[in-house]
């Protein structure tokens, strides 16, 4: 990569973050340091497992680095004492002696990828630049668990009938359909189903949708042989090989493309696949649960959507409510946030005023139990040791108080809603405000409202608004 190419990559970046490269060997830990720093991110080092293991009591990572073979302890100890550890970090194993179990022993175990030297800078940058953004797409709404039903905090009766179905679906093989808002919590509710299922000793695997093109998702989902396309320089395991004799979890299906979606259905139907570049058939046995958080049934009537998969995923559904559903456990979810923050960062929990309370008891939390977690530890850090009063509050919140007198008293050219607006026209007004919000970004705005960018632009596209390189303005 020229150094032009470089300075271009790191301005139009937009999944920079924090990195730990963990090598025993100097000048590789220092090599890669240098192309992640060149690329925007904050990167650390460590000399041993060990010795990163004593920085992660004290320090979080977006993604971490790790060389296979270290004296000590190895990479893939490294890994699985990571996953018993339920660290969010993306992890990426660095090896110069790959093989088919060593890579799904580290993935099984919560690696997201390996990487096999040698290896040029583009191909390091890019696999961090994935891993960056798959952490992003799947942080949970609430730290995991060992039983990741009682994780999810509320005891209100919508939350107590969740729990019971959660139960009821749990131990049978059946596909679940997982819908509900952006920030309910569905990838907790499916770690929830595995975790009591009868594969639950087997591996869960994740794939975030949204996160990947079209050519990338199918390599993903199925693998790949050396040479089947462009820098297919190796053998690459699917998803579903990984998932074999346990759970895939397909987070937002809806953003897999149409083409795609006939190849997932066969492997719903008859458990065999073709690796790209390759026509032998692959058999697993693999359960499948899936999110969504878009009307599937409306997208299969707009032909966005099969019919016929949409059928095969919807076994059993699952409803996640939003967060206003279930208004009487807003407080105890607040609590349990400022306790992990206060965990997290070392101090006494942020205390609220009354006034504080009360907004936040009648705020509409159109980012449900995501945007909980985020204001109470933007509070928590923030936090000087004095209560935070609702001023303090007003200018983190997207939208006035849902309570029943406001909506009737709003104005409908106003930046409330009148009562009676449908939901497309609310929708519409949220994403517009959400766009301007990030001034015409739409991966934050995307990533903000919890939607993929594809699906972002098709929406604005049928608002009016034209596309530019990096945002919309309304076409004339």
């Amino acid at each position: 990569m020229t150094e032009r190419n470089r300075i271009n990559r790191v301005a139009t970046s937009s999944t920079t973050g924090r990195v730990l490269v963990v090598d025993d060997h100097a000048r590789a830990r220092e090599s890669m340091a240098d192309i992640l720093e060149c690329a925007g991110h904050r990167v650390q080092c460590c000399s041993s497992a060990v010795e990163a293991l004593r920085k992660l009591n004290a320090t979080t990572f977006d993604v971490i680095i790790t060389d296979l073979r270290m004296p000590g302890m190895t990479g893939l100890e490294f890994i699985h004492e990571l996953s018993k550890r339920n660290d969010d970090s993306q992890v990426v194993m660095v090896t110069a002696h790959a093989s088919v179990t060593t890579a799904v022993d580290a993935m099984r175990h919560g690696a997201f990828d390996y990487i096999e030297k040698p290896f040029n800078a583009d191909q390091l940058e890019d696999l961090v630049d994935r891993a960056m953004r798959h952490g992003a797409g799947r942080r949970s709404t609430v730290p995991a668990a060992t039983d990741q039903s009682s994780a999810m905090v509320g005891s209100s009766q919508i939350m107590q009938q969740l729990r019971q179905r959660i139960a009821q679906v749990a131990p049978t093989t059946e596909t679940v359909l997982i819908t509900g808002e952006s920030g309910v919590g569905k990838e907790l509710v499916a770690k929830a189903i595995h975790a009591a299922s009868r594969r639950a000793k087997g591996p869960m695997v994740s794939l975030n949708c949204p996160a990947l093109s079209p050519q990338l998702m199918e390599s993903e989902l199925f693998g790949h042989e050396r040479g089947a396309f462009t820098n297919a320089e190796a053998p690459r395991i699917g998803r579903f090989e990984l998932a074999d004799k346990g759970t895939i979890l397909l987070d937002e299906i809806t953003e897999i493309s149409l083409p795609l979606q006939a190849k997932l259905l066969r492997v719903l139907q008859e458990k065999s696949f073709e690796r790209v570049g390759s026509s032998d058939t692959q058999f697993v046995d693999v359960r499948v649960l899936a999110t969504s958080n878009r009307d599937l049934h409306a997208a299969v009537q707009d032909g966005e959507f099969r019919e016929d998969l949409y059928f095969r995923l919807d076994v059993v559904p699952i409803h996640v409510p939003a967060l206003r559903e279930r208004r009487g456990d807003i407080p105890e979810l607040i609590t349990h946030f400022l306790q992990q923050a206060a965990t997290r960062l070392g101090r006494a929990p942020c205390i609220l005023a009354p006034s504080a309370t009360e907004l936040l008891q009648e705020y509409a939390w159109p980012g449900n139990v995501r945007e909980v977690e985020n204001l109470t530890t933007r509070a928590s850090v923030l936090n000087t040791g004095i209560p935070v009063t609702a001023d303090d509050l007003h200018g983190w919140l997207m939208s006035p108080p849902a309570t029943t007198t406001a909506l009737d008293d709003f104005d409908s050219s106003a930046d409330g809603i009148r009562v009676g607006t449908n939901l497309a026209e609310m929708e519409r007004r949220l994403i517009e405000a959400t766009l301007e919000h990030f001034s015409g970004h739409r991966a934050q705005t995307a990533n903000a409202l919890g939607i993929g960018i594809r699906t972002l632009t098709n929406k604005m596209r049928a608002y009016g608004y034209a596309p530019r390189t990096k945002s919309f303005a309304r076409a004339a």
